[in-house]
């Protein structure tokens, strides 16, 4: 059989489709680079390799990327029967098992795909590393040192290091695509409500979180989000209807866009390494190149002040109402504080003290920032700047070492994440698309990434303009000192 291992979800599907290969094979050979590598890396946390072997030999559905391999990440995308611990302890130790199947792991079973295991996460996804307390540390494979970026850490370290060819990913403030930035991915944090998260979750995090997926090219991540979005009943959100198929994008011409390179400094408390910097000022120049009108230019209400206090209100009421949850059903006992991470503790104690009028506060801020950011990018006929695409960098800094977030005591971990993340949960809360892009390497061979930003509903933009950098700036043949 052709080797796999750097083959893309799209080129694994087609050797099953013209009989070169079964489902039985790519699926253990996945298996088979997973427990070779995977012991230096800790991207992959549980396994059902046994099951997956008995999928792939039986009767599959015939979707599009029928046998091709796919590890879940272990935060959401419940699987009836199965376990999702979302990086906790208490849940690991508890063995419990999710009564039903979400939305989206249906979708991934139509699609053909077989999964084969869960990968590492942060505590409740919280932070942007993958750290947990609960399992070891994912480690980066261009540098074992460093973080994989969080929480998606563990589905990015197992696509970047040619594990599987693609990977489920969710972001609520940058999950997606920083860990596709410090792992040199393709991440694509589609619009909200792309993606249903039912039938357990209506919205979380006030709206914010979406789920996706990491990859390595762009024609995968714009075909297995056709694949798994689409409105289910009961959903609180409707996503605006794409032009077509986001496959259909890929190649296509990507026209004169009016593009932004960011020209606003986010502050003095975040880190602004020159590798980001560069990144941007490269991916301006590809951007020209291709026929986009690029200047300077960052909405005004980007770097509000009072955005990140607003939104850490509606995370901890998150954290704390799921945290109850669990407590009533799944445990049927209490969590104590001595079984969470401190950054945990601290979301639990200040969404336990919050009024109503202070949660409903924050939303209704959040709400009239999100109609000034949206201006930016409103045609000029309705008052707007008329913009097409935002590109900031993904991250301000390259992948950073691992402890480096928690080294300097409690009180310091969340300065510290802050500090790396001044670019991407605004479009959390907007609502709207984003992409993380590996345009950029360190002189030391660390991947940066370049986040591209479009209007509301308009992924069919970010993925034509990311196939075309993807040819201009080809990153396929770039391959981590560890892997398969």
């Amino acid at each position: 059989m052709t080797d796999t291992t750097w083959l893309d979800a799209t080129a694994q599907a087609d050797l099953v489709r013209s009989g070169e290969a079964t489902p039985a094979d790519l699926v253990d050979a996945a298996i088979e680079r997973i427990e070779r590598v995977n012991p230096r890396l800790d991207a992959v946390i549980r396994d059902r390799f046994d099951a997956a072997r008995a999928e792939a030999r039986g009767d599959l559905p015939d979707g599009p990327f029928r046998g091709v391999p796919l590890l879940l990440k272990d935060l959401g995308c419940h699987v009836a029967g199965e376990e999702t611990n979302y990086g906790t302890s208490f849940l690991r130790d508890a063995g419990f098992r999710w009564p039903g199947d979400s939305y989206l792991a249906q979708r991934f079973r139509a699609a053909g795909f077989v999964v084969l295991g869960r990968t590492n996460v942060p505590e409740f996804g919280t932070t942007i590393t993958t750290e947990p307390a609960a399992n070891p540390p994912a480690r980066n494979p261009y540098d074992t040192s460093r973080s994989t970026g969080g929480s998606s850490g563990g589905s990015a370290a197992a696509v970047a290091a040619g594990l599987v060819p693609v990977a489920h990913a969710s972001d609520g403030g940058g999950s997606i695509r920083i860990p596709a930035s410090e792992c040199g991915l393709v991440g694509l944090k589609p619009t909200r409500a792309r993606i249903s998260q039912g039938p357990d979750v209506g919205e979380s995090w006030a709206g914010a979180t979406t789920d996706g997926v990491v990859t390595r090219s762009v024609r995968d991540t714009a075909a297995v989000l056709d694949l798994i979005s689409g409105r289910m009943p009961g959903d609180p959100y409707v996503a605006p209807p794409l032009p077509r198929a986001l496959a259909e994008e890929v190649g296509a011409p990507v026209g004169r866009l009016r593009v932004g390179l960011l020209d606003a400094d986010p502050g003095e408390q975040y880190l602004d390494d020159p590798a980001c910097r560069a990144a941007v000022e490269r991916a301006g120049r590809l951007l020209s190149e291709l026929g986009c009108d690029v200047e300077a230019g960052t909405p005004g209400a980007m770097f509000d002040p009072q955005f990140p206090r607003f939104f850490t209100t509606t995370i901890s009421a998150d954290i704390a109402l799921t945290l109850s949850a669990l407590e009533r059903g799944a445990l049927g006992r209490a969590v104590e504080d001595e079984e969470l991470e401190p950054r945990n503790v601290m979301y639990r104690a200040v969404g336990r003290k919050l009024s109503a009028e202070n949660y409903v506060g924050a939303r209704t801020w959040l709400g009239a920032w999100t109609r000034r950011m949206a201006g930016w990018w409103a045609p000029r006929e309705l008052g707007g700047q008329g913009f097409d695409l935002l590109v900031t960098p993904t991250i301000t800094a390259p992948p950073p070492e691992l402890g480096w977030f928690t080294a300097a005591g409690t009180g310091e971990e969340g300065r510290r994440i802050n500090s790396l993340m001044p670019y991407t949960a605004q479009f959390n809360v907007t609502g709207q698309p984003a992409i993380s892009l590996p345009l950029h390497w360190t002189d030391e061979g660390l991947p940066v990434g370049v986040q591209l930003v479009a209007a509301f509903g308009r992924e069919d933009v970010l993925v034509r303009v990311a196939a075309a950098l993807e040819q201009a700036a080809p990153w396929a043949d770039r391959r981590p000192p560890l892997s398969a």
